[in-house]
């Protein structure tokens, strides 16, 4: 047996033996360079090594791409020759006019629109009301709960007893329109209620202060102050002439500024651009009826013929059928969904902005390079989450709960609105799109192990799979039941 002190020696000599390795290894390779064979080799890691920190992958990012156009162009060709030119325009005339092919003199979807504009300038006419104390505040705010649930039950109730008369499209224009109605007044409420709480606090502390002091104190104070900080008021007074208080802007001109802006939430003063830039505003217009089409006729073409042949193979709960229509339909439902964003959240929303002087325009982050779902949730779809965070998960955490709820709550919200605009337009109630969300949460716990323990491109994978699979994971499940519940019988 060897004794302490013979171990700690070994110990000492086998790191002196590797730092004369190192040495030796510096040496050596000076040596090297000395010889008169012309040595070429040092030590190097290969491109592909994680060690390498090479990042230059230009070459294989434009063959990525021209193998996606081949095999874009090839299934473009299959399709044409199993299904026929199925691009229609003057169908896609009829769902945008949102009405259905069996009904020609009415447009139920139009109407519901136009009546739309009926539940906002009612929460105005409420808001002034509480404002000029027509009505108590507690009565004001039930009756302003009750207008936009309104807003949330009327394209249920009207398409419970109107249902034939919808094409799915315009229905589903009008619950999108509805839902996006239902934030903007749930916004424009609470920030009209912060502005009052936030004036009474103001004069109750005023008034306060003025009984603490006498007369003479008071107008000694006011005198020295007026004297101390004339010219910063005076300042602040010229910037402050410009901007709109509560409740001067409680009317219908700036109700329907932000009822058309590309936000959903309220504020007294947005920041303005000065000019409207013609050429970018012609060409966001063009990218708009140019990818309006391009989705029509990519979801007419393609993804409609995927859809319709995965009932079958979900009927028969056959696993590699199931796996072959999944990863069929992935491909054209994944461009659409990404041409749908760039159409929605950069040509669309600022051309709006353009039109509207609005000047804030993160619309979108850079969700593409999302290490986890968290990141991508908080940075694809920034009008929704500055909405979740200012409207739902500050006042919960001000409430005095943990961010945990507050994350939880934003989700089941948002699962619920998801839900919303599916089962709704189908007349089914169904969850899948309501699961989809709530598997979110444990689903960004995974992907934040896989970031910290694999890299950040593990991550960031598992996001881009959870996107291209998921989605028409649940498109296909929603079809079969929709194709059970209103093809089979009658088949049969």
């Amino acid at each position: 047996m060897t004794t302490e002190s013979e171990e700690n020696s070994l110990r000492l000599r086998r790191a002196q033996s590797v730092t004369k390795a190192e040495e030796i290894t510096e040496k050596e390779n000076k040596a090297r360079k000395l010889q008169f064979d012309k040595p070429l080799h040092k030590p190097r890691d290969s491109l592909f090594s994680w060690s390498s920190e090479f990042a230059d992958f230009t070459g294989l990012v434009n063959w990525g791409f021209l193998m996606l156009s081949i095999g874009g162009v090839r299934l473009f060709l299959e399709n044409i020759l199993k299904y026929g030119i199925r691009v229609n325009p003057l169908e896609w005339i009829i769902v945008l006019m949102g009405y259905s092919e069996g009904n020609t003199h009415q447009y139920p979807s139009i109407i519901l629109l136009i009546f739309s504009v009926v539940p906002a300038v009612t929460s105005l006419l409420i808001e002034k009301a509480i404002a000029v104390d027509i009505l108590p505040e507690k009565i004001g705010i039930g009756l302003q709960l009750s207008n936009i649930l309104f807003v949330l039950i009327l394209p249920v109730v009207v398409l419970h007893y109107k249902g034939p008369d919808f094409s799915f499209v315009g229905i589903s224009t009008v619950c999108m329109i509805y839902l996006v109605i239902f934030l903007k007044l749930w916004s424009y409420i609470q920030t009209n209620y912060w502005c009052r709480k936030g004036m009474k606090g103001k004069m109750m502390k005023n008034k306060l202060r003025r009984q603490s002091l006498s007369a003479p104190n008071w107008n000694k104070l006011m005198q020295a102050e007026h004297e101390q900080s004339f010219d910063e008021d005076k300042n602040e007074a010229i910037a402050a002439a410009r901007l709109v208080k509560y409740p001067d802007n409680l009317n219908l001109k700036d109700l329907f500024y932000f009822l058309l802006a590309p936000t959903l939430c309220y504020e007294l003063n947005f920041p303005r651009t000065t000019r409207i830039r013609k050429r970018f505003l012609v060409k966001r217009l063009l990218e708009v009826v140019f990818g309006i089409n391009l989705v029509l006729a990519l979801f007419q073409q393609w993804m409609i013929p995927s859809v319709i042949n995965t009932v079958d193979s979900f009927s028969d709960m056959d696993p590699v059928k199931i796996t072959e229509r999944l990863l069929k339909l992935s491909v054209p439902n994944h461009l659409i969904w990404l041409c749908f964003f760039y159409l929605s959240f950069h040509s669309f929303l600022n051309l709006m902005g353009e039109l509207l002087h609005f000047a804030d325009r993160k619309f979108y982050s850079d969700w593409w390079n999302a290490n986890n779902i968290s990141v991508f949730w908080s940075t694809w779809n920034m009008p929704v989450h500055m909405w979740a965070v200012r409207h739902v998960y500050i006042p919960i955490t001000e409430m005095g709960y943990s961010k945990v709820h507050a994350s939880a709550v934003v989700f089941f919200i948002s699962a619920f609105f998801h839900e919303y605009l599916v089962s709704v337009p189908l007349q089914m109630f169904r969850i899948w799109a309501f699961l989809g969300m709530i598997v979110q949460p444990p689903l960004a716990v995974i992907s934040r192990w896989a970031e910290v323990r694999l890299g950040a491109r593990w991550g960031n994978i598992m996001v881009w799979a959870s996107l291209i699979l998921g989605q028409p994971l649940a498109i296909m499940m929603y079809y079969h039941d929709y194709a059970i519940e209103h093809f089979k019988p009658m088949q049969e």
